[in-house]
Parts: C-alpha cells; sequence; structure tokens
C-alpha cells in the first residue's frame, strides 16, 4: 500500500503555483480536490481542466509532486489490518459465501440491475441485519439511507426485521433516512455525515439509487464532463467515510442497453469508469422466475466471479 502524505507549506490546491480559488473551484467540480490528484494529473489535462496554459500546468504539477513524501506499508500489515474487517451477512449464506463472506466495512459494494430485479430489497435486508449482533453477522450499528427515487419501505423493514425476531420499531428508529431530490441535497448529505455518524453509531451507508438523480440533472453528452466530475467527488468522498469510520457503503445503481453489444446480455451499468473503479465489489442482478433472483459476482479484489440464486420473499432475501 502507498500512501500519500503533505509536506508542511502545501496543503490545498490554492497554495500550488498558478491555481487560485477561482481555478481550484474548477478543479475540484471536475473531480481534481487533492494535491495528490494534480500530482498524478499529466499537464495537458490540468490545462484544459484548469484554464492554464501547459507551462503553469506542469509548475503546478511539479511542486504538488515536490509536496508529498511516498509512505509504504508491508503486505504483512495490511493484513493484519484486514482481520478487522467487518462483515454484513445478507441473510443468504449462498450469497455471502459469492462475497467472502458478506457486505464488507471499508469498501462500497454496488448492485447494479433493471427494474425489480432486488437491489432496493438487498437494501432493505442490509439495513437490518447491520443492526445484528456481531455473531449473528452484524455489526450492532444504525444506518445512513439516502432515498433517491423515494423507494424506501418503512413496512418493509418492519417484515424483514419480525423475522429476524427483531423489535421493528427499534430497527426503524436506527434508520436515518434522507429523501434526497437534487444531487446536490444528495452529495451534501454525504459531505456532512461525520457528526452524525459519531452520534448514531452508524456502520452501513445505503444510496437507493446513486446515479437516478445524475442521470435525470446530467443529459446528453455536453454535460458528460461535468457529470463524472461531480460523481467523481461524490463516490470518493463515500470511500473516504467507509475507511474512517470503518463502515460499510452499499449502493443501487441503475442500467442501460448498449447498442454497442451485438451478441450477449447488452445491460451496462451507469456511472461509466468513475463508478467501476471505485466500487470495490460489483453485483448484477437479474429476475429469474417468480421470487428468485440470478445474482452475478462481476468484479471482487478478493473473490473469484461466480453466481448465487436467491429468493426475495415477504421475510426477506434467503437462499
Amino acid at each position: 500500500m502507498i500512501r500519500m502524505v503533505k509536506e508542511k507549506g502545501i496543503h490545498d490546491l490554492e497554495d500550488l503555483p498558478g491555481i487560485g480559488e477561482t481555478t481550484a473551484d474548477k478543479l475540484r467540480a471536475a473531480g481534481i480536490d487533492s494535491i495528490e490528484k494534480v500530482a498524478t494529473t499529466a499537464p495537458h489535462e490540468l490545462s484544459e481542466l484548469a484554464g492554464i496554459n501547459v507551462e503553469n500546468a506542469k509548475k503546478a504539477i511539479e511542486a504538488a509532486k515536490e509536496s508529498t513524501t511516498v509512505v509504504y506499508e508491508t503486505g504483512e500489515a495490511i493484513a493484519e489490518k484486514r482481520k478487522v474487517i467487518g462483515k454484513i451477512t445478507t441473510n443468504s449464506k449462498d450469497l455471502d459465501d459469492l462475497i467472502g463472506g458478506g457486505v464488507e466495512t471499508n469498501a462500497i459494494t454496488e448492485a447494479y440491475g433493471r427494474f425489480a430485479s432486488g437491489k432496493s430489497q438487498l437494501g432493505f435486508q442490509l439495513a437490518v441485519d447491520v443492526q445484528l449482533p456481531k455473531k449473528e453477522g452484524g455489526l450492532e450499528g444504525a444506518v445512513l439511507f439516502v432515498d433517491t427515487e423515494g423507494t424506501f419501505r418503512p413496512e418493509r423493514i418492519e417484515s424483514i426485521a419480525k423475522a429476524k425476531g427483531l423489535d421493528p420499531k427499534a430497527v426503524l428508529e436506527n434508520i436515518m433516512v434522507v429523501r434526497a431530490i437534487t444531487t446536490d441535497q444528495q452529495i451534501l448529505t454525504i459531505e456532512r455525515a461525520d457528526k452524525l455518524i459519531q452520534e448514531k453509531n452508524i456502520k452501513l451507508i445505503i444510496v437507493d439509487s446513486l446515479m437516478a438523480l445524475f442521470r435525470a440533472e446530467f443529459i446528453g453528452r455536453g454535460a458528460l464532463n461535468e457529470r463524472q466530475g461531480k460523481l467523481n467527488v461524490h463516490i470518493h468522498r463515500l470511500q473516504t467515510l467507509a475507511d474512517k469510520y470503518s463502515l460499510a457503503v452499499y449502493i443501487s445503481n441503475q442500467v442501460m442497453d448498449n447498442p454497442g453489444i451485438l451478441f450477449g446480455d447488452p445491460t451496462t451499468p451507469i456511472g461509466g469508469n468513475v463508478l467501476a473503479h471505485a466500487a470495490t465489489t460489483r453485483l448484477y442482478l437479474r429476475k429469474s422466475k417468480e421470487e428468485k433472483r440470478i445474482v452475478r459476482l462481476v468484479d471482487s479484489p478478493s473473490v473469484p466471479e461466480g453466481e448465487c440464486v436467491i429468493k426475495i420473499t415477504p421475510n426477506g432475501i434467503s437462499e
């Protein structure tokens, strides 16, 4: 693992040569929100994003590089740290096994699929299960639920809680719901989450769905760069919270049909490479017969690809 540490003198983007307040705002809007990111950006790209000439961009990049040092950790040290990673059961042993034992803390788990494929239902299940004792697959923590599509259903939480032998009222009281109707509200909720996380012992953040508002507000190719820049900042903030407070992040995502895929399944998640690289674990959910759903593990750094079948019942997710 390589971790960048800033030296004295340069702490913010505005401290870099040729980067004033207005230029710094442009960079942050494009997702270049730290000294480290400037240090690893190509001069021509930084020039275009910041609206400065290439020579000034080179000077800013060089200053950013000089202001950081690299701290190395051994693989053994990281292995020790991962021993305390928490995992939330999905209530399906097959699904837990597929993703390496459950939904991990310090990570972002993304589930994408078509309408009624079970993305929200998995979120509801996790919102209940995270409150379980650790020996039962929980983290004994509360939930921050960012609802961007009006999908949160308390009655669904109640039925899942009853099936787990929990007090439905107590479970609902441990779920903090924010109904976001704009991307600014969605982003601001996560930006200001630190105090709530500490006060309520939040161990799971759910965003259902991550891309719905971005997709509605940023229409057309002309708005794509702005959308992806804003998304990049948002998703990295989620990862920062996951690392800082050892909590899990679960996001659901919409899909589209990729016209470039002529054979096979054209279903493609929204969000492009920004989201693809940021999500630690990616799950593709497909509706099957009756209550059955097929879950495919598309990407994970620790376990191989595979599939399993789950059922969505009145009592929640099961084998």
